[in-house]
Protein backbone atom coordinates (compact mmCIF):
# COMPACT_ATOMS: atom_id res chain seq x y z
CA UNK A 1 0.00 0.00 0.00
CA UNK A 2 2.71 2.25 0.85
CA UNK A 3 3.99 2.07 -2.77
CA UNK A 4 1.04 3.25 -4.23
CA UNK A 5 0.82 6.28 -1.28
CA UNK A 6 4.17 7.53 -2.62
CA UNK A 7 3.39 8.42 -5.79
CA UNK A 8 1.69 11.38 -5.34
CA UNK A 9 4.86 12.66 -3.10
CA UNK A 10 7.48 11.54 -5.63
CA UNK A 11 5.51 13.09 -8.14
CA UNK A 12 5.69 16.12 -6.09
CA UNK A 13 9.62 15.85 -5.12
CA UNK A 14 10.37 15.46 -8.94
CA UNK A 15 7.87 17.91 -11.07
CA UNK A 16 7.50 20.64 -8.32
CA UNK A 17 10.56 20.55 -6.21
CA UNK A 18 13.22 19.96 -8.50
CA UNK A 19 11.97 20.68 -11.68
CA UNK A 20 12.48 17.79 -13.66
CA UNK A 21 12.27 17.68 -17.88
CA UNK A 22 12.11 15.31 -20.44
CA UNK A 23 15.81 14.54 -21.36
CA UNK A 24 17.65 15.31 -18.20
CA UNK A 25 19.77 12.78 -16.36
CA UNK A 26 18.55 12.42 -13.00
CA UNK A 27 20.76 10.76 -10.30
CA UNK A 28 19.31 9.39 -7.14
CA UNK A 29 21.57 8.97 -4.25
CA UNK A 30 20.68 6.26 -1.60
CA UNK A 31 21.13 3.21 0.39
CA UNK A 32 19.59 -0.27 0.84
CA UNK A 33 16.88 0.85 3.55
CA UNK A 34 15.92 3.73 1.64
CA UNK A 35 15.57 1.82 -1.68
CA UNK A 36 11.85 1.84 -1.81
CA UNK A 37 11.53 5.61 -1.37
CA UNK A 38 14.19 5.74 -4.06
CA UNK A 39 12.27 3.75 -6.95
CA UNK A 40 9.23 5.11 -5.85
CA UNK A 41 11.31 8.60 -7.44
CA UNK A 42 13.02 6.91 -10.10
CA UNK A 43 9.43 5.59 -11.39
CA UNK A 44 8.46 9.31 -11.10
CA UNK A 45 11.73 11.20 -12.95
CA UNK A 46 10.78 8.07 -15.55
CA UNK A 47 7.46 9.30 -16.00
CA UNK A 48 8.34 13.03 -17.09
CA UNK A 49 10.57 11.45 -19.62
CA UNK A 50 13.40 11.96 -18.43
CA UNK A 51 16.60 9.56 -17.07
CA UNK A 52 16.70 7.95 -13.62
CA UNK A 53 19.66 6.85 -12.09
CA UNK A 54 19.89 5.18 -9.20
CA UNK A 55 23.32 4.98 -6.93
CA UNK A 56 23.50 2.81 -4.12
CA UNK A 57 25.54 3.15 -1.33
CA UNK A 58 26.78 1.83 1.99
CA UNK A 59 24.71 4.15 4.42
CA UNK A 60 27.45 7.05 6.05
CA UNK A 61 28.98 6.26 9.18
CA UNK A 62 28.09 9.78 10.45
CA UNK A 63 26.09 13.36 9.15
CA UNK A 64 27.89 15.13 7.04
CA UNK A 65 30.05 12.31 5.81
CA UNK A 66 31.25 12.71 2.07
CA UNK A 67 29.48 9.86 -0.35
CA UNK A 68 32.23 8.04 -2.55
CA UNK A 69 34.17 9.04 -5.26
CA UNK A 70 32.17 8.07 -8.26
CA UNK A 71 29.03 9.09 -6.35
CA UNK A 72 30.78 12.67 -6.04
CA UNK A 73 31.77 12.47 -9.70
CA UNK A 74 28.48 11.81 -10.67
CA UNK A 75 26.71 14.09 -9.46
CA UNK A 76 28.59 16.66 -10.87
CA UNK A 77 27.61 15.39 -13.95
CA UNK A 78 24.31 15.23 -13.26
CA UNK A 79 21.55 17.62 -14.77
CA UNK A 80 19.80 17.59 -11.16
CA UNK A 81 20.61 14.59 -8.19
CA UNK A 82 17.57 13.37 -5.25
CA UNK A 83 19.39 12.37 -2.11
CA UNK A 84 17.52 9.38 -0.40
CA UNK A 85 19.81 8.95 2.75
CA UNK A 86 19.59 7.94 6.21
CA UNK A 87 22.83 10.27 7.34
CA UNK A 88 22.72 13.47 5.69
CA UNK A 89 25.20 14.27 2.92
CA UNK A 90 24.24 17.92 2.70
CA UNK A 91 27.18 19.77 4.24
CA UNK A 92 29.91 18.26 1.92
CA UNK A 93 32.20 19.03 -0.78
CA UNK A 94 30.30 16.65 -3.36
CA UNK A 95 27.25 18.72 -3.19
CA UNK A 96 28.82 21.85 -3.05
CA UNK A 97 30.54 20.94 -6.31
CA UNK A 98 27.74 19.90 -8.31
CA UNK A 99 25.82 22.52 -7.16
CA UNK A 100 28.71 24.68 -8.74
CA UNK A 101 28.62 22.86 -11.49
CA UNK A 102 25.42 23.54 -12.39
CA UNK A 103 23.60 20.79 -11.51
CA UNK A 104 20.32 21.51 -9.02
CA UNK A 105 19.81 19.07 -5.81
CA UNK A 106 16.96 18.06 -3.32
CA UNK A 107 18.21 16.15 0.03
CA UNK A 108 15.30 13.58 1.83
CA UNK A 109 17.59 12.94 4.45
CA UNK A 110 15.85 10.88 7.30
CA UNK A 111 12.83 10.52 4.86
CA UNK A 112 10.71 7.86 5.93
CA UNK A 113 8.07 6.45 3.71
CA UNK A 114 5.38 7.71 5.58
CA UNK A 115 6.81 10.94 5.16
CA UNK A 116 6.34 10.69 1.52
CA UNK A 117 2.61 10.26 2.11
CA UNK A 118 1.96 13.81 4.30
CA UNK A 119 3.23 16.54 6.69
CA UNK A 120 5.61 19.12 5.01
CA UNK A 121 5.45 17.20 2.13
CA UNK A 122 1.74 18.98 1.63
CA UNK A 123 2.76 22.54 1.98
CA UNK A 124 2.33 25.10 -1.04
CA UNK A 125 6.08 25.83 -1.90
CA UNK A 126 4.90 28.11 -4.27
CA UNK A 127 2.75 29.53 -2.17
CA UNK A 128 5.45 30.16 1.26
CA UNK A 129 8.35 31.27 -1.39
CA UNK A 130 7.97 34.84 -1.02
CA UNK A 131 8.24 35.06 2.55
CA UNK A 132 10.89 33.18 2.62
CA UNK A 133 12.65 35.25 -0.13
CA UNK A 134 12.12 38.05 2.01
CA UNK A 135 13.27 36.68 5.02
CA UNK A 136 16.72 35.42 3.58
CA UNK A 137 16.62 39.26 1.82
CA UNK A 138 16.73 40.30 5.66
CA UNK A 139 19.36 38.02 6.60
CA UNK A 140 21.82 38.41 4.17
CA UNK A 141 24.48 41.14 5.13
CA UNK A 142 23.39 41.48 8.23
CA UNK A 143 25.51 43.61 10.56
CA UNK A 144 23.46 42.35 13.84
CA UNK A 145 21.47 39.75 14.73
CA UNK A 146 19.94 39.20 17.74
CA UNK A 147 17.74 36.14 18.76
CA UNK A 148 16.36 35.55 22.43
CA UNK A 149 13.73 33.23 23.50
CA UNK A 150 11.70 33.13 26.61
CA UNK A 151 13.46 29.59 27.25
CA UNK A 152 16.81 31.37 28.33
CA UNK A 153 18.44 31.92 24.67
CA UNK A 154 20.54 35.18 24.15
CA UNK A 155 22.49 35.64 20.98
CA UNK A 156 24.29 37.85 18.88
CA UNK A 157 26.44 37.59 15.64
CA UNK A 158 27.22 39.62 12.60
CA UNK A 159 26.39 38.10 9.14
CA UNK A 160 28.09 40.86 6.90
CA UNK A 161 29.06 40.49 3.73
CA UNK A 162 27.82 37.09 3.76
CA UNK A 163 24.97 35.54 1.30
CA UNK A 164 21.59 34.59 2.92
CA UNK A 165 19.88 30.96 1.50
CA UNK A 166 16.41 30.68 0.87
CA UNK A 167 15.24 27.39 1.10
CA UNK A 168 11.29 26.62 -0.29
CA UNK A 169 11.97 23.37 -1.79
CA UNK A 170 12.18 24.71 -4.87
CA UNK A 171 15.68 24.43 -6.98
CA UNK A 172 16.99 26.20 -10.27
CA UNK A 173 20.35 25.26 -11.67
CA UNK A 174 23.35 25.55 -9.36
CA UNK A 175 20.83 25.46 -6.37
CA UNK A 176 20.06 22.77 -3.79
CA UNK A 177 17.38 22.51 -1.08
CA UNK A 178 16.63 20.45 2.09
CA UNK A 179 13.23 19.19 1.43
CA UNK A 180 10.06 19.62 3.17
CA UNK A 181 11.94 22.01 4.94
CA UNK A 182 11.46 25.70 4.21
CA UNK A 183 13.72 27.64 6.02
CA UNK A 184 15.99 31.42 5.30
CA UNK A 185 19.06 30.88 6.79
CA UNK A 186 22.43 32.41 6.78
CA UNK A 187 26.45 31.76 8.13
CA UNK A 188 27.56 33.94 10.82
CA UNK A 189 31.08 35.07 10.24
CA UNK A 190 33.10 33.09 12.01
CA UNK A 191 34.35 34.17 15.31
CA UNK A 192 31.56 36.76 16.19
CA UNK A 193 28.86 34.67 17.69
CA UNK A 194 28.30 35.21 21.19
CA UNK A 195 26.18 34.26 23.77
CA UNK A 196 23.80 31.69 25.21
CA UNK A 197 21.60 29.38 22.56
CA UNK A 198 18.67 27.03 24.59
CA UNK A 199 17.51 24.56 22.24
CA UNK A 200 13.87 23.77 23.38
CA UNK A 201 12.74 21.58 20.77
CA UNK A 202 14.46 18.88 18.80
CA UNK A 203 18.29 18.22 18.01
CA UNK A 204 17.05 15.79 15.44
CA UNK A 205 20.62 13.58 15.53
CA UNK A 206 22.48 10.88 16.85
CA UNK A 207 19.58 9.29 18.28
CA UNK A 208 18.33 12.34 20.26
CA UNK A 209 14.80 13.89 18.24
CA UNK A 210 12.74 15.52 20.65
CA UNK A 211 13.98 16.91 23.80
CA UNK A 212 12.98 16.01 26.95
CA UNK A 213 14.59 18.90 28.63
CA UNK A 214 16.17 21.78 27.25
CA UNK A 215 19.92 21.78 25.79
CA UNK A 216 22.39 24.55 26.55
CA UNK A 217 25.09 26.03 24.89
CA UNK A 218 27.61 28.99 25.32
CA UNK A 219 28.97 30.58 23.16
CA UNK A 220 32.28 32.58 22.76
CA UNK A 221 34.12 33.60 19.71
CA UNK A 222 32.06 31.89 17.26
CA UNK A 223 32.32 28.64 19.42
CA UNK A 224 30.42 26.58 21.80
CA UNK A 225 32.47 26.36 24.55
CA UNK A 226 30.14 24.80 27.41
CA UNK A 227 27.06 22.23 26.97
CA UNK A 228 24.63 21.92 29.78
CA UNK A 229 21.57 20.20 30.48
CA UNK A 230 20.40 16.37 31.33
CA UNK A 231 20.53 13.12 29.37
CA UNK A 232 20.18 14.51 25.95
CA UNK A 233 22.64 17.24 26.68
CA UNK A 234 25.35 14.73 27.69
CA UNK A 235 24.80 12.45 25.05
CA UNK A 236 25.25 15.69 22.03
CA UNK A 237 28.34 16.78 24.31
CA UNK A 238 30.33 13.27 24.07
CA UNK A 239 29.07 12.83 20.75
CA UNK A 240 31.01 16.10 19.77
CA UNK A 241 34.10 15.01 22.02
CA UNK A 242 34.84 11.68 19.99
CA UNK A 243 34.84 13.54 16.41
CA UNK A 244 37.96 14.96 17.98
CA UNK A 245 37.57 18.17 15.72
CA UNK A 246 36.91 21.35 17.04
CA UNK A 247 35.32 22.87 14.09
CA UNK A 248 32.76 21.37 15.22
CA UNK A 249 31.59 23.99 17.77
CA UNK A 250 32.07 26.38 15.06
CA UNK A 251 28.26 28.57 15.12
CA UNK A 252 27.34 27.80 11.39
CA UNK A 253 23.89 28.91 10.77
CA UNK A 254 20.75 30.18 11.71
CA UNK A 255 17.85 29.36 10.23
CA UNK A 256 14.28 30.49 10.77
CA UNK A 257 11.53 27.49 9.85
CA UNK A 258 8.72 28.77 7.25
CA UNK A 259 6.97 25.55 6.51
CA UNK A 260 3.10 25.63 7.53
CA UNK A 261 2.67 22.29 7.31
CA UNK A 262 5.72 20.80 9.22
CA UNK A 263 4.97 19.37 12.93
CA UNK A 264 7.92 18.50 15.15
CA UNK A 265 8.14 14.70 15.11
CA UNK A 266 11.94 13.88 15.75
CA UNK A 267 13.08 13.66 12.05
CA UNK A 268 15.59 16.50 10.76
CA UNK A 269 13.86 18.16 7.68
CA UNK A 270 10.27 18.10 9.29
CA UNK A 271 11.22 19.57 12.94
CA UNK A 272 13.81 22.67 11.41
CA UNK A 273 10.77 23.46 9.12
CA UNK A 274 7.90 24.53 11.60
CA UNK A 275 6.70 27.47 11.04
CA UNK A 276 8.37 29.99 13.66
CA UNK A 277 11.07 28.44 14.99
CA UNK A 278 14.02 28.90 14.91
CA UNK A 279 17.72 26.16 14.36
CA UNK A 280 21.45 26.89 14.96
CA UNK A 281 23.29 25.15 12.92
CA UNK A 282 26.98 23.93 14.53
CA UNK A 283 29.86 22.67 12.22
CA UNK A 284 30.22 22.65 8.94
CA UNK A 285 28.84 25.78 7.07
CA UNK A 286 31.05 25.58 3.42
CA UNK A 287 27.39 24.47 1.93
CA UNK A 288 25.86 27.55 3.58
CA UNK A 289 28.19 30.85 2.50
CA UNK A 290 30.37 29.82 5.45
CA UNK A 291 34.21 29.11 5.79
CA UNK A 292 33.98 26.06 7.79
CA UNK A 293 34.17 21.98 7.35
CA UNK A 294 33.70 19.92 10.08
CA UNK A 295 33.17 16.46 11.15
CA UNK A 296 29.31 16.83 11.21
CA UNK A 297 26.74 19.55 11.19
CA UNK A 298 23.77 19.44 13.86
CA UNK A 299 20.97 21.64 13.96
CA UNK A 300 19.62 22.93 17.79
CA UNK A 301 16.09 23.77 17.63
CA UNK A 302 13.77 26.37 19.16
CA UNK A 303 10.47 27.51 19.44
CA UNK A 304 8.73 30.97 20.25
CA UNK A 305 11.98 33.25 19.30
CA UNK A 306 12.17 36.65 18.71
CA UNK A 307 14.72 37.98 16.12
CA UNK A 308 15.57 41.17 15.46
CA UNK A 309 18.28 42.14 12.36
CA UNK A 310 19.70 45.07 11.93
CA UNK A 311 16.88 46.69 14.52
CA UNK A 312 14.10 45.10 12.46
CA UNK A 313 11.97 42.79 14.20
CA UNK A 314 11.48 39.39 11.89
CA UNK A 315 10.37 36.69 14.39
CA UNK A 316 8.24 37.80 17.51
CA UNK A 317 7.11 35.38 20.02
CA UNK A 318 7.61 32.73 17.17
CA UNK A 319 5.07 34.31 14.70
CA UNK A 320 6.73 36.13 11.46
CA UNK A 321 6.19 39.91 10.99
CA UNK A 322 8.80 40.89 8.63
Amino acid sequence: MNEILMVKGAKRVVETCVGVRPGEQVLIVTEGEKLPIAKAVAQAVYAVDAEPMIALMLPRERDGQEPPAAIAAAMKESDAFIAVVGKSITHTHAVKEACKRGSRGVVLTQFTQELMTKGGLEADFREVAPTCKAVAGILAGAREVHLTTPYGTDFTFSAEGRRSNAMYCMVEPGEFSPVPTVEANVSPLEGTAQGIIVANASIPYIGIGLLEEPVTCRVQGGRITAIEGGRQAQMLKQDLEQKQDPNVYNIAELGVGLNPKCRFMGFMLEDEGVRGSVHIGIGTSITLGGNVKAACHYDLIMTEPTLIVDGQMVLHNGSVVR
